[in-house]
């Protein structure tokens, strides 16, 4: 199997990686946080350093105000339940993904708050203008993607936060498809509160993601045992465990701090050059077969590595569908983002995503290319 599907989750893992989970079950095997003997000890002290090592990372306020979750959905659930207050006013892209749609929605359809979409072109002076004209008097929250996870668009974030502070709004990041693929910087680029995975770029394990912030005031999503001031029954102000009811994922937590070191140690501008000249690659036999139409107009936006196309006129799950059967894996669909399609035609058709890793090798790509190719002469089906 040729892996081209990253951007869903990345494969395959580090062996360093594979190891830490696996070696948690033994080192890391105690509860942190609810025992003072020894082995609890040593377990919270390792959540620690996966906290501050992230907090370093993402150039954060503090390891304290780094609090784990299941996946980068949960984050984004808790950061956007928890901050917003009845009457509120929400600003978002229009190429946010489900995980901040459907919350938001939800409030709407119940009277909660409301939110407007502001169109992303492929001028950054036009994005941002747009983005300007959405704000209303009640706005307080702006919520957006780093990067698109069907065109690969990367947001000016700097840019977006210096509006919104300007009118008294906070920056939420979504960075599922950017932590671990290009630089996030939360103080350098005016993010008050950024939501990862750790599954994706980050080269962790499925099932433990993040929430990053500073030190805002969250209602949490959910109640539960802390370890912490067990007689108080709400939930406790103090972060990180405000955030946390429950027991953590600990195997979770020593796999996304080895795959961070990884990250960390091959160094990200690296990995996406060479992410970015594999894309470039495809892009460049894809232009070349007819029938096949790439998402990636000209203009002055950047895009991350990844590539959605389509041919002819088959459905994106049909094409998907025939690479599979031809030992390559891509995604084809709507990628849960449905204002992304609404915005650049793509709803009755969905797109092909390629999103390969900095181990796509030559061999990969003129298979790919291949295949496409006889797909777009109807040889494949």
């Amino acid at each position: 199997m040729i892996y081209l599907d990253n951007a869903a989750t990345s494969y395959p893992k580090p062996a360093s990686v594979i190891n830490a989970v696996k070696n948690s079950l033994v080192c890391y095997g105690a509860n942190p946080g609810r025992s003072g003997h020894d082995f609890s000890v040593k377990t919270a002290n390792i959540v620690y350093e996966a906290r501050k090592a992230l907090n370093d990372f993402f150039n954060g306020d503090g390891a304290e105000l780094v609090s784990f979750t299941q996946n980068c959905t949960q984050a984004l659930n808790t950061a956007v339940k928890g901050f917003l207050k009845k009457g509120d006013h929400v600003v978002i892209s229009s190429l946010e993904h489900n995980s901040v749609v459907r919350p938001l929605e939800t409030l709407k359809v119940r009277g909660i708050i409301d939110y407007s979409v502001f169109d992303v072109t492929l001028n950054k002076e036009t994005t941002l203008c747009n983005f300007i004209n959405a704000f209303m008097p009640e706005t307080r929250l702006c919520v957006v993607t780093a990067v698109s996870n069907v065109f690969g668009d990367i947001l000016p974030l700097a840019q977006l936060s210096e509006i919104a502070h300007s009118k008294g709004a906070k920056l939420f990041v979504d960075g599922a498809q950017g932590a671990g693929i290009i630089p996030v910087d939360m103080k350098k680029q005016g993010i008050d509160c950024l939501c990862i995975p750790g599954h994706k770029g980050l080269s962790g394990p499925m099932g433990i993601g993040a929430i990053l912030h500073k030190n805002i005031d969250f209602e949490p999503l959910v109640y539960g045992g802390t370890g912490s001031e067990s007689f108080n029954l709400l939930q406790p102000r103090d972060y990180p465990e405000r955030l946390e009811g429950g027991t953590i994922n600990v195997p979770g937590v020593c796999g996304l701090l080895q795959g961070l070191r990884f990250i960390e140690a091959k160094g990200i501008n690296s990995i996406l050059k060479s992410e970015t000249e594999i894309c470039d690659e495809i892009i460049y036999g894809l232009k070349r077969i007819e029938g096949v139409e790439i998402y990636r107009p000209k203009g002055d936006i950047k895009y991350a590595p990844l590539v959605s196309f389509n041919v002819n006129a088959l459905h994106s799950e049909t094409v998907s569908a025939l690479l599979n059967k031809g030992g390559v894996a891509v995604r084809g669909g709507y990628h849960c983002a449905p204002l992304a399609h609404i915005s650049r035609g793509t709803k009755s058709t969905g797109t092909v995503r390629i999103s390969p890793s900095a181990s796509t090798c030559k061999k990969d790509i003129n298979i790919l290319l291949n295949l496409v190719r006889k797909i777009a002469i109807k040889e494949f089906i």
